[in-house]
């Protein structure tokens, strides 16, 4: 069977001959070969560098980078800026709203040590701010770029499947991109009912991406909010999204897509509350030893149906960490698939920069060797 054949009969609840093995490398792949990591530009084209690495390594393909196969405007009193701007010596993007009520920006800055971009400057600091912010969100109109999908899903053939990112759900925007966790926590309790507007009236917003998805040719979309139960747990959760995510998923699913979410965090709790959303499958599951449960725990939190797509935590993949704690956590990972097919093999999120490239190769041919059916 193929790569993208393997991941489609998991989905499908079907025996492959081999655990699916699919990695996220381009983390690694623009830092390994220095490349510019630009995020003010689509992707709307394929990166034949980052495939052939795939293919050299013979790692399924899975997630393009940033958002492919649809794109959103604003109406014509919301100007949306995304431009670069030094910032004390130090490359950095801002991302800015201007609207009638304000405006509202955020600042992420360059580290080369991480090869990324993390955020230096929150968004909204005020309710002010989280009602600028809501005008703006709520006036988004989405559009289809199928094209560049299928572009996408054309040159990566064989060797995966194409997941189309969805992007963050109302509090996905306020806890990743926009406020932070500490500022949003509090605003769930101090100005609840200004946060409970700006999630219900974001979502239903949101709600029009998902049917404009629907129609897409993806056959898998990725959703979530980076989850980790210990920033969102099941009784957060329960109160401000999980509505969302059950008729997001119950329209996807009418339409015959499959769901993915990203869950890349503590797994106690979520991984159980994901699964009873509806998803059909976990993204980025990081077990022991850096994560909080155990393959078997995760197998047990997740019940029989739902698919675990991880194994191995960033960690594991340095030259520093003896190569037979990386085996040993491969091997404990593939054992999953005695219990049931619904498994597959990947990163604990992503293969991080400075990855031993040994370790690469060494996972494929351990899959290969330990993850037959």
């Amino acid at each position: 069977m193929t790569i993208r054949e393997r991941i489609l009969s998991v989905f499908q609840g079907q025996n492959p001959d081999c655990v699916p093995f699919i990695l996220d490398l381009s983390h690694w792949y623009y830092h390994h070969f220095n490349l510019p990591w630009d995020l003010t530009m689509p992707y709307d084209e394929p990166d034949t560098g980052l495939l052939d690495i795939h293919r050299k390594f013979g790692a399924g393909f899975y997630i393009p980078i940033l958002s492919i196969g649809w794109t959103a405007k604003y109406h014509s009193d919301v100007e949306y800026l995304v431009y670069k701007e030094d910032f004390e010596g130090t490359p950095s993007i801002i991302w800015e709203y201007r609207t009638r009520f304000g405006s509202i920006k955020r600042r992420r800055i360059w580290e080369q040590k991480s090869y990324s971009w993390p955020i230096y400057q929150w968004g909204v600091k005020t309710e002010n701010d989280l009602k600028i912010l809501q005008y703006a969100l709520t006036s988004r109109v989405f559009y289809p770029c199928f094209e560049s999908y299928n572009h996408w899903r054309n040159a990566v053939g064989d060797i995966g499947v194409v997941y189309m990112p969805f992007g963050y759900s109302a509090m996905g925007q306020l806890l990743n991109a926009w406020m932070g966790v500490e500022k949003t926590i509090y605003a769930s309790f101090d100005i609840e009912d200004t946060v409970r507007e700006f999630v219900e009236s974001v979502n239903e917003n949101n709600l029009k991406a998902v049917d404009l998805l629907c129609d897409s040719p993806a056959e898998i979309i990725m959703m979530g909010d980076n989850f980790s139960s210990d920033i969102q747990p099941p009784s957060f959760f329960n109160k401000w999204s999980r509505q969302f995510y059950v008729e997001a998923i119950k329209r996807f699913h009418v339409a015959g897509k499959k769901i993915a979410v990203h869950i890349d965090g503590k797994l106690k709790n979520s991984i159980r509350m994901i699964s009873e959303t509806g998803a059909d499958c976990g993204d980025a599951i990081t077990p022991t030893p850096a994560g909080d449960l155990t393959p078997d725990e995760c197998r047990y939190q997740a019940g029989d149906n739902f698919i675990l797509s991880g194994g191995v935590a960033p960690g594991l993949w340095y030259k520093s960490i003896d190569i037979d704690q990386f085996k040993t956590a491969v091997i404990n990972w593939l054992d999953l698939k005695n219990r049931n097919v619904r498994i597959m093999a990947a990163a604990g999120d992503q293969v991080p920069p400075g990855a031993e490239e040994e370790r690469i190769k060494q996972m494929k041919s351990i899959v290969e060797e330990y993850g037959k059916f």
